[in-house]
């Protein structure tokens, strides 16, 4: 071998081996990155061993790639199968010759995360007026109590504790409730003038959601930065923040502050409406302080779609509210509680019964909203090491990963053809986050794992994406 061959060898071969490096050198040395912190990991994910890492171990708020660790135990522990059920019956007895129920309509929760949602608007399609043709069935014309939702399944924190007062009054901080509705979410609709000037509502969509609002929103601009601040199962609130001027019909998407209250008054009109007198105000079991003590019978039963689904709209969209039900749900299944804090515990079990280190893992919620979460890059490659090598749902799993460039969350990133049919990953994005974590395929056929998670940069989270996606970009062509 000749000397200069030799040598271009030695050049060609770094370039091969540490283009992650330069890509990642590279962010690093952005002025973006004078503050922040990385955490980034590859693995091989038929050997499970490290390809590259910097930073592995430290422990980054990870924001939504925490629904990973949600939505894989979920799978793991309730199974793909798995439904959720809302259940409408009845107390007292029915008379049937005077067409009359001495008693009261409950409508009890149990968990479902998407009844009614607009996502799975055909599987919901009519579900009200199905349990009304069932009443029907029944002669009932009149009801001498009222409508009464029973909303006891899980507990009655439906906001995690460690969440941001500015998240919990607007859609995507919605709280889990043991009987939510339409994902737990609300339309105020504005009509904006010039900049400064201020707002006022021209409506509330579903009307069943009006509420008292001081209004300090204002005119400005062309961004939203309208924020709703409201506590659940409060009765009012206020608006702050700017939306956009001159917008005829612009709609600032609010989290329902009682979903079982909003169910029991919906369902109380739709009985009105059907012909049917309901002698008292609608009402749900939290509001009377007391359980029911007497039986309901069933008239009928509304299942969710199976779990695999609900998880794909999860994954695929980041639905916070389906996150935080799901943590719920596992709690109330594996330790017969209904809490946040059983759920996380029982996640933390299934972590470390897997073989998975939890070293530098603090869970507080299930959806990764709260600012307190914290992993590393090691352990969240290790759990898709996991799900891929030993999960018993990994195809699941796998398909509730939006493609690079093509789906929910990554639509409109990773677009450059190298990344076509090579990446399904699951992205995180909060005030100074942005995080990615998920499976790789490079041009010669070896497949990977990823994650890679970013906290406390300035200036634009597109910057910062640019680079991860050059980085990515490099590994799928020179490993």
């Amino acid at each position: 071998m000749t000397r200069r061959l030799f040598s271009i060898l030695l050049f060609w071969i770094p370039l091969q081996m540490f283009s992650q490096e330069r890509a990642l050198n590279s962010l690093l040395a952005d002025s973006v990155m004078e503050h922040a912190a990385v955490s980034f990991c590859i693995i091989d994910s038929d050997s499970g061993k490290t390809v590259f890492e910097y930073n592995a171990d430290k422990s980054l708020v990870p924001a939504s790639i925490l629904k990973l660790v949600t939505t894989s135990a979920a799978l793991e522990l309730l199974g793909p199968e798995y439904t959720f059920k809302t259940e409408i019956g009845y107390t007292g007895n029915i008379h049937k010759l005077f067409g009359l129920l001495d008693g009261n309509i409950v409508i009890k929760g149990g968990g479902d995360p998407s009844l009614g949602s607009k996502k799975f608007e055909e599987h919901y399609a009519g579900f009200a007026d199905r349990w009304i043709d069932e009443l029907k069935k029944l002669r009932i014309r009149r009801i001498t109590g009222g409508v009464i939702t029973d909303d006891s399944y899980y507990d009655y924190l439906p906001v995690p504790s460690k969440w941001l007062w500015e998240d919990a009054g607007n859609y995507y901080g919605a709280g889990a409730y043991g009987l939510s509705l339409f994902d737990n979410s609300y339309e105020i609709h504005f009509k904006t003038a010039s900049d400064s000037s201020q707002l006022y509502i021209t409506g509330i969509s579903p009307a069943e959601c009006r509420f008292e609002f001081s209004n300090w929103l204002v005119a400005a601009g062309t961004a939203d930065r309208g924020y709703v601040f409201a506590a659940p199962y409060s009765t009012n609130g206020w608006l702050a923040g700017t939306i956009p001027s001159n917008v005829n019909d612009f709609v600032l998407n609010a989290s329902i502050a009682d979903p079982p209250l909003i169910m029991a008054k919906m369902m109380n009109q739709k009985f009105k409406d059907a012909g049917i007198d309901v002698a008292t105000y609608p009402t749900t079991v939290r509001l009377m302080q007391r359980p029911l003590k007497t039986e309901v019978r069933e008239i009928a039963e509304t299942s969710s779609p199976p779990l695999e689904k609900i998880i794909e709209v999860l994954n695929h969209e980041s639905v916070n509210l389906y996150a935080e039900h799901l943590v719920k749900e596992i709690g109330k299944v594996y330790k017969k509680n209904g809490a946040t804090e059983s759920g996380v515990s029982c996640i933390h079990e299934f972590l470390d019964l897997s073989g998975i280190s939890t070293d530098g893992f603090f869970i507080e919620d299930g959806s990764g909203l709260s600012p307190l979460n914290a992993v590393n890059a090691k352990g969240m490659v290790s759990l898709l090491f996991y799900m891929k090598s030993r999960g018993k749902y990994f195809d699941q799993f796998y398909s509730s990963l939006p493609e690079a460039g093509k789906e929910g969350t990554l639509k409109n990133h990773f677009t450059d053809p190298v990344f076509e049919s090579r990446m399904r990953a699951k992205s995180g994005s909060m005030t100074r986050v942005r995080s990615y974590a998920g499976y790789l395929t490079t041009l010669t056929g070896k497949n990977l794992i990823f994650c890679i998670i970013v906290n406390n940069f300035s200036g634009s989270q597109q910057k910062v994406i640019s680079h991860i996606e050059e980085i990515l970009k490099e590994t799928i062509l020179s490993e």
